[in-house]
C-alpha cells in the first residue's frame, strides 16, 4: 500500500510546466499541500469531472502534457470519460487515480474499488494503450516516470492508504480560474 503524501510529494517534485487538474477530495488537499502552483487547477464541488476537464485542457493545449488527478470515488462517477479520453487518443494525458477504496471524506463509505472494481482494467478495457495498477512507491514512482515522457494517453491507478485531510486550496473558483488562465497566457 502507498502512503498517498510521499506519491504526492514525488508527483509534485516531478512536474515542470505540466498542466494539472485536481479533484475534489483529498487528492486536491495532498497537492495543494505538496506544492501549489499557477499550473494546478484545483475543482470544487465536481465530483467525477476531473477527467472531462483534463481531457478539455489536454486538446486545447496539445503541447502540454496535462495531469488528471482522481480518486476512486470521484471516477467511478464518470466511467465513460474514460472511453471518450481513450478515443480521442489524448496522447498527452496522464490520469492518475488515488484509490484508496473510499468516499473518505463522507464518512468512509467503501467504494466499487473495495470490493471487485479494478479500475486499471476498465481503463484498459475502454482503450487506453497504457494503464497500470501500482500499490508500491517504487512501482508508482516507475510508472509515473515512463507517463511523463511516453506518449499516452496514460492512466495510472495507484492504491493508497486512507489519510485525514490535508491544507485546503483556494476555495474561489473565480481566483481558480483567472490565476490558471493568466499562467496559459489567456486572460
Amino acid at each position: 500500500m502507498i502512503d498517498s503524501r510521499q506519491a504526492m510529494q514525488y508527483l509534485a517534485g516531478r512536474l515542470t510546466d505540466e498542466l494539472v487538474v485536481a479533484s475534489l477530495g483529498n487528492t486536491k488537499y495532498e497537492l495543494f499541500a505538496a506544492e501549489d502552483r499557477p499550473e494546478n487547477f484545483y475543482l470544487w464541488n465536481a465530483m467525477g469531472m476531473a477527467s472531462s476537464v483534463g481531457l478539455g485542457m489536454a486538446m486545447a493545449c496539445p503541447e502540454r502534457r496535462v495531469l488528471v488527478l482522481d480518486g476512486d470515488g470521484a471516477i467511478l462517477m464518470n466511467l465513460g470519460s474514460l472511453a471518450t479520453t481513450a478515443w480521442r487518443a489524448a496522447r498527452n494525458m496522464v490520469h492518475v487515480v488515488f484509490d484508496n477504496r473510499a468516499h473518505y471524506l463522507t464518512g468512509g463509505q467503501p467504494t466499487a474499488t473495495s470490493a471487485s472494481a479494478d479500475l486499471a482494467r476498465i481503463a484498459e478495457g475502454a482503450g487506453f494503450p497504457r494503464a497500470e495498477r501500482v500499490e508500491t512507491l517504487a512501482a508508482f514512482q516507475s510508472a509515473l516516470e515512463r507517463a511523463l515522457v511516453e506518449p499516452g494517453p496514460w492512466f495510472i491507478q495507484a492504491l493508497v492508504e486512507q489519510r485525514e485531510r490535508t491544507a485546503r486550496p483556494p476555495k474561489s473558483p473565480t481566483f481558480l480560474k483567472h490565476r490558471f488562465m493568466s499562467n496559459l497566457g489567456a486572460n
